[in-house]
């Protein structure tokens, strides 16, 4: 099931990132901003992820990695919690190259930031060089994620939730 979600996030953030990587000169028009939204539900966040990670796409290689947390008061939200720390441990332990990117947003940012810092533990130093990883919350929240994150090799980009 969890497999099925990843999938169907993947599939719906692609087509608009495929646009990204044509060969043509960029255009220069300011997006409409895409309000943070308010609800719990990963539908929901669809159009404001897209606009948060349109402008960081250049150099991805392929679809995003998107995880995504439900608020904490959610229905079976702490096994949600756990497959998608699963989830994020076992892609990290199969290795993520350059070229790819690691999404993470959520509504309940400080319990995103707890499996963030936990997955990335085991990360080796300096393995992930080259791979973007976005977190979309608060600014502390994001220098605890840089800190978590870093030591990777990765390229830390911080967007804030507004």
């Amino acid at each position: 099931m969890h497999m099925l979600i990843r999938l169907l996030v993947v599939a719906s953030l692609v087509l608009p990132f495929t646009a990204c990587k044509k060969a043509e000169a960029p255009k220069v028009e300011a997006q409409a901003a895409v309000p943070l939204p308010t609800s719990s539900e990963q539908k929901d966040w669809k159009p404001y992820l897209e606009y948060k990670l349109t402008p960081h796409m250049g150099g991805i290689t392929s679809s995003p990695f998107v995880y995504f947390l439900p608020k904490a008061d959610a229905e079976d939200f702490d096994g949600k919690y756990k497959r998608q720390l699963e989830k994020l441990e076992g892609d990290l332990g199969r290795g993520i190259v350059e070229g790819n990117m690691l999404v993470f947003a959520s509504p309940d940012s400080e319990k995103e930031v707890e499996m963030i810092e936990a997955a990335f533990k085991s990360v080796p130093a300096g393995s992930m060089k080259g791979v973007k990883v976005v977190f979309i919350g608060t600014g502390v929240l994001g220098e605890r994620v840089k800190a978590a994150v870093e030591p990777a090799g990765t390229v830390y980009i911080f967007e804030e939730a507004k």
